[in-house]
């Protein structure tokens, strides 16, 4: 095909995709079937809306925690080289060195449970089924002191856990702050001035006033 008539093809090609996209109509897929949406439609929110049916044990998550998760976190949540610790920390967010676990720092135990559903075992996500990952859900809880060895955890007691540190979630209470909710958010020319308030801890990577402003090396 001549340079010319392939530019003339891929003009009427583009005037047809205009014409279509003008009309609202590409002709293009199908919708999507409703297992389909179901596959995806696969989240936890903290008042348990999401939630399959199902329950485990603490002592049947510990053999599954075993089976599917201490290679990377522990067998007491730990974590192994630089994996995610999942267990202590308490009481330390305060400190120099938080250390943010489950037990600790997430505030929803829906968040647990849908991570778990979703992204693990690591390299084989979503192969648990609900009582697998309710009876994990439940050893991690154990493994926070937040339950027995003989508890249980199922949809229909999930939202009577709460997690210690849920009360310090909180929306942010400032009127000059806006949120999506309350409208467009600012984007350009927000303050008339900008000024630094604190500096990167340790590194000390915030240049000096007139000191590298600007510049990139």
């Amino acid at each position: 095909m001549s340079r010319f008539l392939k530019a003339a093809v891929l003009a009427a090609a583009s005037l047809f995709t205009l014409s279509a996209a003008e009309a609202g109509q590409f002709d293009l897929g199908r919708e999507a079937l409703p297992e389909e949406v179901a596959a995806w439609d696969i989240d936890v929110r903290p008042d348990g809306q999401g939630l399959p049916e199902g329950s485990g044990t603490v002592e049947e998550g510990e053999q599954l925690f075993t089976d599917n998760c201490a290679a990377c976190h522990g067998d007491f949540g730990e974590g192994i080289d630089r994996w995610p610790v999942l267990a202590g920390g308490q009481d330390t967010l305060a400190g120099q060195n938080p250390v943010k676990t489950v037990g600790s720092y997430w505030p929803y135990l829906s968040t647990v449970y849908d991570y778990i559903n979703r992204a693990m075992p690591f390299g084989y996500a979503q192969s648990l089924e609900p009582d697998q990952i309710y009876a994990i859900t439940a050893y991690i809880l154990y493994l926070n002191d937040l339950m027995t060895y003989e508890d249980s955890l199922s949809k229909e007691t999930f939202t009577s856990v709460h997690m210690p540190n849920e009360e310090n979630f909180f929306d942010d209470p400032r009127p000059d702050v806006p949120t999506l909710a309350q409208g467009e958010p600012c984007m350009s020319d927000c303050k008339e001035s900008v000024e630094i308030l604190n500096r990167a801890r340790i590194l000390d990577v915030t240049p000096d006033e007139g000191e590298g402003a600007g510049q990139v090396d």
